[in-house]
């Protein structure tokens, strides 16, 4: 179980915000949670290796779980992934391999790739067995406060984690509003909950890795029209800020989990407290300290 806390108040900002740290698993990231469940059910079909495609995090995920399940893990990456997370995907033993500009490019490798072997892909976003794992957090943050919360916020790349906490919210808190953050940069998940049906956009290249989808799975974009509520969308500029004001309060994210603090203007004032998703910490040190020291120069 994930870690509940009260937002310092340089973050909070004089609202009563809580942050569910999913960012304090050994991964540094919250995909561990969906890629255990759907790797156990590969395993139970027979399978001996998994192939996935990923801009960092969930590759390191998907090694981490087919080393305890004894899988041999195959992670294709864009070829502008974070060395961080590259880094992080050899040191779990993975066969990494750099294709494409984007993860939808290195995805359609990666497809190609697990049809010649007979190996499963692990599309993120694509297996139902990840919202079960993702659920559990919100479940716990439930448990973990004392009354309902008002909203939670979740960072939206394939819709996945919001899918999935949304879940347990409409069940067991139906009155809590659950709120996605897209990117402006790789705007298709929003755009796709807006037209009701999966898009492919046109760009997806942002400083908030873990949200850089440029093509819409439609099974993310079928259970996020049912359990989300308002999705928003922030800028690179409004990233950086966020990453800075985390820094600053001792916390040390990457971008995609600064989108909830990033979107919390956005917010309608509500009665009750409000739980980010703070979903990952792997990030390259030049571009946090570029966040924090010139987040001008990062569009608006």
């Amino acid at each position: 179980m994930s870690r509940l806390e009260s937002a310092p108040e340089p973050i909070a900002g004089g609202r009563r915000i809580y942050l569910k740290r999913e960012d304090l698993h050994d991964l540094g990231a919250f995909k561990w949670r969906g890629a255990m469940p759907a790797l156990e059910k590969f395993r139970a079909e027979g399978a001996t290796g998994v192939v996935t495609a990923s801009t960092g995090n969930h590759g390191a995920a998907t090694a981490w779980a087919a080393r305890l399940l004894g899988l041999e893990p195959f992670v294709y990456a864009p070829e502008n992934a974070s060395k961080t997370k590259l880094d992080r995907l050899r040191e779990l033993g993975a066969v990494v391999r750099l294709i494409g500009s984007d993860v939808d490019e290195a995805k359609d490798v990666a497809r190609a790739y697990a049809d010649e072997r007979g190996l499963p892909l692990f599309e993120d976003g694509a297996e139902p067995a990840q919202y079960d794992g993702y659920t559990a957090i919100g479940v716990e943050l439930l448990e973990q406060l004392d009354e309902p919360p008002a909203a939670v916020v979740v960072p939206v790349g394939n819709g996945a984690l919001l899918g999935g906490v949304g879940r347990a919210l409409m069940t067991r808190s139906p009155s809590t509003l659950r709120m996605g953050v897209a990117v402006a940069a790789a705007p298709v998940m929003a755009d796709s909950w807006d037209a009701g049906r999966p898009l492919v956009s046109d760009r997806s290249a942002t400083i908030a890795d873990g949200l850089a989808v440029r093509v819409a799975i439609p099974y993310a974009v079928g259970v996020l029209r049912t359990v989300a509520t308002y999705m928003l969308s922030v800028s690179e500029r409004e990233i950086a800020r966020a990453l800075a004001a985390f820094a600053d309060a001792g916390i040390r994210v990457e971008g995609a989990a600064a989108a909830g603090l990033a979107a919390l203007p956005q917010l309608p004032d509500l009665e009750g407290p409000v739980v980010l998703v703070v979903t990952g910490r792997n990030i390259d040190d030049a571009l946090l300290e570029r966040a924090r020291s010139a987040p001008r120069s990062f569009p608006d």
